[in-house]
C-alpha cells in the first residue's frame, strides 16, 4: 500500500459514525446545498503547540473529509503576530503528519488573504457596515454593555463613508499609533448577543509578521478573518468547538454582508475536557515559561509532541478520539480511557523485556562461578509470532528491592528469608542470608541458593511456589535512567495526602516525575529513540529522544494496571 493510501486508511479509522455533524452533512448532501462536495479545514492559531484537545478536532475534520471522500485543508489563522512564531507552525505540521493525516497541497495561511481581507473591509465601509472608532480598548468595553444591559453607540459610529475610508487607508499607511483606532462592524449595540455589538474587525499593531514582515501594521481580528478564509477556500462545513456558538451570528453576518454565494456552515461541537489535564494554550505556555516543565514536549504535557515523547502512538490517540465521539454537551472524559486505548494498542505489538528499576543484588551461592547460561524467552507471550530471544543468566543477578521483605506480612508471596520463589524463565531460588550495611543497617545483598532441577522449560512439575520475579544478570545488565511519570495535575478528590502546589486555580503534582538509576537486560542496549517496550510488571516504556547507547533513557508511558471501567 502506498504512503498516500495508507494515510487515508488511517484517517478512515477516525471518521466516527452516526454523530450529529454527519446528520447535518447528510442532509446538506441530500438537499444539494453544496453540490456533491464536503470540504473541511483544521485551522489552528500558531501561538503554541497542539494538545490532545486539538487531536480530537484534527481527527474530526480530516475524518469527515475521508468519510465523504471530500477534502480537508490545513490553515494557520496567523492574524496575531504578537503571539505567533514559526516554531509553532512547524510543530503543528509535524503533529498533524504524525497523527496520520495529509493535507496534500492544501496548506494555507490567513495571511495569504491579507490584501483581500483589507478590500473586503473597504467594501463593508462603503456599504455603511463598518466604521473607524477612536475609543480606547477600555472605553469600547465600557460602551459594550453587559449581558443584562444594552451597549451604547460610539460617538464615532456615524462618521461618513468618505471619512472612514480615509482613516482606514491612513491606518494601513501607519499614520496612527497602536491602540489609537480600530475598525468596527456596524451592527447592533442593543443586540442580546454581545458579539454583535459592533465588534472590532481590525486593530493597529506595528509588529512584524512571520510571513509578511513589515508590510502590514493593521491586522484583522479572528472573527472577521476566519469566515472569509473559509469562504475563499470553498469550505462547506466549518467545524469548531462550542465556545464559538455565540460567534456564529457574526460569522454569518460577515459572509452575508460580503455577499458570498452559498457560504460555509459553522457547526459547533463540545471540546474535549480530560481529567488531570489542562486544555489551555495560555496555561500550557505559562508552564513552559515558568519552568514547571522541561519544554512543550515534556512527557508530562498534554501536547501532542509531549504525548509522542512520552511514547503514545498515533493509533492509540485516534482510537481514543473515535471512542469519545462527538457531542453537543460538554462532559469530562476520564484520562484512564486514553491510557486504556494505549494499552490496547501496545499489548500485542511490543516486546516484553526485563528491567529492574530499583535494584537489589542477589548472589546465588551454589551456582558455578563464571558460568553463563542463555535462556530462551518469548518476546510477547500473547503474540507468539513475535518469536523468542536469549537472555543471559549468571551467578549474580539483580531483582527489584520491593520484591524482598525481611519481615513480610502473611500474604507476601515474593522473596523473604527461608522462602522460595521462581525467577522468570529461569530457576527457583531460596533466600538463605541477608547482608546489611554495618553502619546504616540497609540491606545491600541477598545470598540465595538455586535448585538446578527447576529450570524453566524442562517440564519440572514438583513443588509449587506462588511468587515469580523478573531479574537481570548483573554481569550483563545495562545501566539506564528510567523516568516514572505521574499526572502533572491533580483533581480535588486526589489531594488528600498528596504533595502539591496551587497554581492558576489548579493543583500541580510535585511528584509528577521520579528519576531512577536502573538496570535493563542487554537486549535493550541498542534501543533506538521512540522504541516501545513492556517492562515486565512495571508497564509500557519508550526510549526517550535523548537516549544514546552510552546513556540509555526510558520514559514510562503508562503502568500495566488500568483504572478504566468500560461502560
Amino acid at each position: 500500500m502506498d504512503e498516500k493510501n495508507n494515510a487515508n486508511e488511517q484517517i478512515n479509522t477516525s471518521s466516527g459514525v452516526g454523530n450529529f455533524i454527519h446528520a447535518i452533512i447528510d442532509k446538506d448532501l441530500k438537499d444539494n446545498v453544496y453540490g456533491n462536495r464536503v470540504h473541511t479545514r483544521f485551522p489552528p492559531e500558531p501561538n503554541g503547540y497542539l494538545h490532545i484537545g486539538h487531536a480530537k478536532s484534527i481527527c474530526l475534520n480530516f475524518g469527515i473529509a475521508a468519510k465523504y471522500k471530500g477534502l480537508c485543508n490545513l490553515r494557520f489563522d496567523d492574524t496575531n503576530p504578537v503571539k505567533e512564531d514559526t516554531e509553532y507552525i512547524e510543530s503543528i505540521k509535524r503533529d498533524v503528519k504524525w497523527l496520520g493525516f495529509d493535507w496534500e497541497d492544501r496548506l494555507f495561511y490567513a495571511s495569504d488573504y491579507f490584501e483581500q481581507l483589507y478590500e473586503f473591509a473597504v467594501k463593508l465601509i462603503k456599504k455603511g457596515k463598518a466604521y473607524v472608532c477612536d475609543l480606547s480598548a477600555e472605553e469600547i468595553r465600557q460602551y459594550r454593555g453587559t449581558l443584562t444591559e444594552p451597549g451604547k453607540e460610539s460617538p464615532y459610529r456615524n462618521r461618513s463613508v468618505e471619512e472612514n475610508l480615509d482613516l482606514f487607508r491612513r491606518m494601513r499607511a501607519g499614520e496612527f499609533p497602536d491602540g489609537s483606532r480600530v475598525l468596527r462592524a456596524k451592527i447592533d449595540m442593543s443586540s442580546p448577543n454581545i458579539n454583535m455589538r459592533d465588534p472590532v474587525l481590525y486593530r493597529i499593531a506595528h509588529v512584524p509578521h512571520h510571513r509578511t514582515g513589515d508590510k502590514w501594521c493593521i491586522y484583522p481580528m479572528y472573527d472577521y478573518a476566519h469566515p472569509i478564509s473559509d469562504a475563499l477556500e470553498n469550505i462547506t462545513h466549518s467545524i469548531c468547538t462550542l465556545e464559538f456558538e455565540d460567534h456564529r451570528p457574526l460569522y454569518e453576518w460577515v459572509l452575508r454582508e460580503l455577499e458570498f454565494p452559498t457560504p460555509p456552515k459553522q457547526i459547533e461541537f463540545a471540546r474535549l475536557e480530560l481529567t488531570n489535564t489542562v486544555m489551555s494554550k495560555r496555561k500550557l505556555r505559562k508552564l513552559v515559561e515558568e519552568k514547571y516543565v522541561d519544554g512543550w514536549d515534556d512527557p508530562r504535557m498534554p501536547t501532542i509532541s509531549g504525548l509522542r515523547r512520552r511514547g503514545y502512538t498515533p493509533e492509540s490517540i485516534r482510537d481514543f478520539c473515535e471512542r469519545i465521539g462527538v457531542a453537543k454537551r460538554i462532559s469530562k472524559v476520564d484520562v484512564a480511557l486514553l491510557e486504556h486505548c494505549l494499552r490496547e494498542d501496545l499489548k500485542l505489538k511490543e516486546p516484553r523485556m526485563m528491567a529492574v528499576l530499583r535494584p537489589l543484588k542477589v548472589v546465588i551461592t551454589n551456582y558455578p562461578e563464571g558460568q553463563v547460561e542463555y535462556l530462551e524467552v518469548e518476546n510477547n507471550q500473547e503474540n507468539p509470532e513475535m518469536g523468542k530471544r536469549l537472555v543471559p543468566f549468571s551467578r549474580e543477578i539483580y531483582i527489584e528491592r520491593d520484591d524482598f521483605m525481611e519481615n513480610p506480612p502473611k500474604k507476601f508471596f515474593r522473596l523473604s528469608p527461608g522462602k522460595e520463589v521462581r525467577l522468570k524463565n529461569a530457576y527457583y531460588i531460596k533466600c538463605e542470608e541477608v547482608v546489611k550495611d554495618e553502619k546504616t543497617g540497609e540491606i545491600i545483598e541477598l545470598h540465595c541458593t538455586y535448585d538446578p532441577e527447576t529450570k524453566s522449560g524442562t517440564g519440572f512439575s514438583g513443588r509449587k511456589v506462588k511468587g515469580t520475579l523478573h531479574w537481570v544478570s548483573a554481569a550483563h545488565a545495562v545501566k539506564a535512567t528510567v523516568r516514572l511519570y505521574d499526572h502533572l495535575f491533580l483533581e480535588e478528590d486526589q489531594l488528600e495526602g498528596a504533595d502539591y502546589i496551587e497554581w492558576e486555580g489548579m493543583y500541580l503534582n510535585k511528584n509528577s516525575l521520579e528519576v531512577l538509576e536502573s538496570y535493563v537486560e542487554p537486549a535493550l542496549a541498542e534501543a533506538k529513540p521512540e522504541s516501545r517496550f513492556q517492562f515486565l510488571r512495571h508497564g509500557y516504556f519508550c526510549t526517550d529522544i535523548s537516549s544514546t547507547p552510552d546513556n540509555l533513557v526510558f520514559n514510562r508511558i503508562v503502568s500495566l494496571k488500568s483504572s478504566y471501567k468500560p461502560e
